[in-house]
């Protein structure tokens, strides 16, 4: 991991085509922007860790576990069309 000192406004390059920049310092909260490729995706860290979890959870499910559907409306079912003869 590389560690460096930057202030508001300072880049950090990453490869040729992904710049970070600082552009806020208030406090001990850091404001950066990141401009990438948009087929390069940028997700917050937590917000895939939570993802991963909730899918882990999903995956490890039981269908005993599965919350239950309310049975079907018959009203609401769709209609077959009339046989073509």
């Amino acid at each position: 991991m590389l560690v460096i000192t930057r202030k508001a406004g300072d880049r950090v390059r990453i490869g040729d085509d992904i710049t970070v920049t600082v552009l806020e310092v208030t406090g001990s909260s850091v404001r950066i922007g990141i401009d990438a490729p948009v087929e390069i995706p940028v997700y917050r860290h937590e917000i895939i860790e939570a993802t991963e979890a909730e899918n882990r959870a999903a995956a490890a499910a039981t269908i005993a576990e599965l919350p239950k559907l309310p049975p079907a409306d018959p009203e609401q079912a769709p209609k077959s069309p009339p046989d073509a003869a």
